[in-house]
Formats: structure tokens, sequence, C-alpha cells
């Protein structure tokens, strides 16, 4: 009877954790830069022992949710005429610099000056340059070419004065080695900031889309609701099957 519950028990548990998965998807279907993140359930037996030894019983099986990471294909890319706003073309990662100093990634290249004129994300972080963060002269006209050079053009100079100020830090590390943080950026696993890539290329004037496809995110909705809807059955039928054995042990 408790290898049905075991089973029926974790797998409604997860159930709900991997619907909490999709619903963060489906949320962020219009957020810029934003990469849908990938659930899957696997099985492990159970583990009991003394503390010194560990047996595994694979009579009774309970279900973990595992997550193999993010789907990193790419969404689509809009034009925006904002010359502040970049799409990266391809594979790479925009470095931005998060509140307790270290380095970390995304997509998101809807940028604009701060009152400090540092040039940052929505969520106010510093994108970092060649030199570290980026700063822009007061009042000044920027651009952003394709390979990530800022450019700055102070009101009333002629387009000839234009001068560079500095280049966004692209970068490219293998997807594997990149772990999403709560805060929806990606970090590398180890910890170490991410060489620059001179390959990376971006548009300017574009940003890029989510790629949460939101018509299958809803279909998984009402699927992972259909498999808890089914593991509580389960249990309300191990309830069932249990005062049943009951009854007889009594007529006995």
């Amino acid at each position: 009877m408790d290898r049905l519950i075991y089973t029926a028990m974790t797998g409604a548990s997860q159930a709900l954790e991997q619907q909490d998965v999709v619903a963060n998807n489906l949320a962020n279907a219009s957020t810029t830069g934003f990469r849908a993140q990938l659930a899957a359930f696997r099985d492990a037996p159970l583990a009991f022992g003394d503390g010194t030894t560990i047996n595994t019983d694979t009579t009774r099986t309970f279900v973990l949710s595992s997550t193999p990471g993010a789907d990193f294909s790419p969404g689509p890319i809009s034009q925006t005429g904002n010359p502040l706003d970049v799409a990266i073309e391809g594979p790479g990662w925009l470095s931005v610099q998060t509140p307790d100093g270290n380095e970390a990634y995304t997509r998101a290249g809807n940028l604009h000056v701060d009152q400090n004129g540092q040039l940052v994300t929505p969520n106010n972080l510093q994108v970092i340059g060649t030199g570290g963060p980026i700063s822009v002269p007061p009042g000044a006209d920027v651009t952003i070419g394709k390979d990530g050079t800022v450019s700055a053009l102070i009101p009333g100079n002629p387009p000839t004065a234009i001068a560079t100020i500095d280049q966004l830090k692209l970068v490219n590390p293998d997807p594997a080695t990149l772990q999403r943080g709560n805060d929806g950026l990606f970090r590398t696993a180890d910890g170490q900031p991410a060489d620059a890539d001179p390959t990376v290329q971006v548009a300017s004037g574009a940003l890029e889309g989510s790629n949460v496809n939101s018509v299958a995110a809803m279909v998984a909705m009402i699927t992972n609701a259909r498999q808890f809807q089914m593991q509580t059955k389960l249990l309300q039928t191990a309830d069932q099957n249990d005062q049943s054995a009951n009854q007889l042990l009594q007529f006995s």
C-alpha cells in the first residue's frame, strides 16, 4: 500500500513544482531576452539506512522534479528604432554587474542611461565594457555599433566629433557551464567571469523577445493540472483500499 502512496504523494508534489516553472515561463512570455526554463520528472528509489550505510528499496519509488537547464534557442527580434536597444544576433550574452559586484549575463538589451550617467539594464544593473561599467557623458547622443562599440556625440559638436567611449563586453560561454539565478540572470558555474568573444555581434535599435511558446506553455499547464488530479485520485484509491483491507481483517 505504501508503495502506491510514495509514488502518488511525491508525484502530486512535483507536479505542483513543475507547474510553478511553467507558470513562470508563461508570465515572462513578453519579457525581453527571457530564456524559458526546462523541467522534467525522474524517479528515485527510496533510500534508508542507519547513518553509516545507505540502502535502496527499489520496490518503493518516489518522484523528483529535475531541471536540466534553460532553453537557449533565440527569440524573435523586432526593430524599435531606439539607439540604446540592442539584440544579440545568434549565441552570446551581454555582461552586467550585479549588486554584489560580480558579473552576470543577460539577453535583455533594452538599455538606458541612468541619472548617474551609467549605461544600465531595465533593472538598473550596470552594463560592463572593456574597462568595467560604462559611463556616458552628460547629454550625449549614444550609438552602439554592431561589434558593441559605444560611441557618444556631445550636443553642439559636429557629427565628425563622435568619439568611442567603450565597448560592450559580449561573451559566449558554453551553455552547459551557465546556471540561472533566482534573479533571472545567468552566471558561470565556477563563478569566474567569462572571456569576451569578438565574434558576438549585436543589432542596434532592436530587441530580442522571449523564446517562450505561449501555446505550448498553456498546454503544459493543463497537462500538469491533470497529472496532479490523477495523483490525488491515486491517493484516494489507496485510502479506500486501506479501509477495505481493515474491514476484511475485522471480519476475520
